[in-house]
């Protein structure tokens, strides 16, 4: 993924809600499971790392990416905003990157 690729889909994270809250028990299969689900409907989708949470924010989220087969967009604050298009018909269409010919 480009930096311009991640940059717009940071523009669109930007007016989403947190679906998803990891409490103090961490990555579970069931929140892992709830969150590959999620990206059944969406594409892009933002959770929320509790203060309770004692792992790091950044592991917290590049496990979540590892196991839901997404992209990590970014990591701000607490919050994490992950990608996944769909497969058949994606909704969100990337910008596409520029390669010079030399």
């Amino acid at each position: 993924m480009t930096s311009k690729q991640r940059s717009y889909l940071k523009s669109l994270a930007q007016v989403l809600e947190p679906v998803f809250q990891i409490g103090k028990s961490s990555v579970t299969p069931e929140v892992t499971e709830a969150i590959a689900e999620t990206f059944n409907t969406h594409e892009l989708v933002k959770v929320t790392v509790l203060k309770n949470c004692v792992d790091d924010v950044k592991e917290v989220a590049q496990t979540v990416a590892d196991r839901t087969r997404s992209e990590l967009v970014q990591v701000i604050g607490r919050k994490f905003v992950l990608y996944k298009p769909f497969k058949d018909n994606p909704k969100i269409e990337l910008p596409k990157s520029k390669k010079k010919d030399i």
